[in-house]
């Protein structure tokens, strides 16, 4: 498993948000939802992504855009447009008062906006919770990217832009399964023409590439770097040498932490016990376990998954 790989391990969409906007100027969006990703593809029109710090993109037809949150930013027709809508978390979307609009502004299945011929069109799929797995990748991404038309993947913008106002059995597997699909194809188109961080071009090192992919794929296994090394054909002073220049950190290090990430996910996505999670990521104990997972999170397991439960549970109103 590689780190575009292991990002869909962890946030993969799973009843991911999903809206196609139909709007027409004047119009201004404050998103202020919290969610740690989120892809738009621009169907007709352009819409401009203002950030806090000042920055600002304009997005155009064909052009598919990656926001990581959960710093808010606004997507509006003009950088100038004063915020006239929020969209909060939990995606409940009021007026600047608070005024609730899903249903006022309501165009028929997955569509929303304040014109049903409106001259800007853009799919909005958001992933509302990210794993710990997909915390590495997501620390390597800009606060917003974009692919402009011609690079982005125009068959899958298609049939997701298709499939969203479909109101069919299994839908929801579907359009998160293409989210996923549109999400992963931005990303790599991305990363080949952008500085990626060490890790990621590590894959393709004939020997850290494979030291890595040993690791992910057994993290239950006793590694020694001198296994690894005659696992991967190397000698354990090249591949340490190597393994650290390439990724930053020694594979021991390496290690932990995927293996307390792995750790963090199963006790928010399983119902099982924290012995258990421990040997399934290669932890002698539940003791062990929790003693490492605190100096690494700064809470225990138990605490983790409680916190992740109430997070889970609607808020009244």
């Amino acid at each position: 498993m590689d780190a575009l790989a292991a990002l869909l391990e962890g946030p993969r969409a799973r009843g991911a948000f999903l809206l196609r906007s139909l709007l027409s100027p004047p119009w201004s969006l404050r998103i202020q939802d919290e969610s740690p990703l989120t892809l738009v593809a621009m169907v007709r029109g352009w819409a401009w992504v203002c950030t806090d710090d000042g920055a600002q993109r304009r997005i155009e037809a064909g052009d598919v855009g990656v926001f990581r949150g959960p710093r808010p930013y606004t997507v509006a027709d003009d950088p100038g447009s004063e915020p006239q809508i929020l969209i909060n978390p939990g995606q409940v979307t009021t007026t600047t008062s608070g005024e609730i609009l899903c249903e006022t502004m309501s165009l028929g299945v997955r569509e929303w906006g304040n014109d049903p011929d409106g001259d800007t069109v853009m799919v909005t799929g958001s992933y509302e919770q990210v794993g710990a797995v997909g915390r590495r990748l997501l620390r390597a991404l800009p606060e917003m990217l974009v692919v402009p038309r011609g690079r982005s993947d125009e068959r899958l913008v298609g049939l997701l832009v298709d499939e969203t106002v479909k109101d069919l059995p299994a839908q929801s597997v579907v359009l998160d399964r293409l989210l996923d699909l549109l999400l992963i194809a931005t990303l790599r188109t991305w990363f080949s023409g952008n500085e990626a961080p060490p890790w990621y071009h590590a894959y393709g090192d004939p020997l850290v590439g494979k030291a890595l992919r040993l690791l992910q794929h057994n993290p239950a296994h006793a590694w020694t770097v001198a296994d690894l090394a005659h696992e991967a054909g190397a000698s354990r002073a090249a591949l340490a040498r190597r393994f650290t220049e390439l990724v930053g950190e020694s594979p021991m290090a390496f290690l932990t932490e995927w293996r307390l990430d792995l750790a963090a996910d199963l006790l928010q996505g399983t119902d099982d016990t924290v012995e258990a999670i421990a040997r399934r990521v290669g932890y002698g104990s539940a003791f062990a376990l929790s003693t490492a997972f605190k100096r690494q999170f700064g809470v225990s397991p138990r605490d983790h998954r409680l916190g992740a439960a109430a997070a889970a549970v609607p808020s009244a109103g």
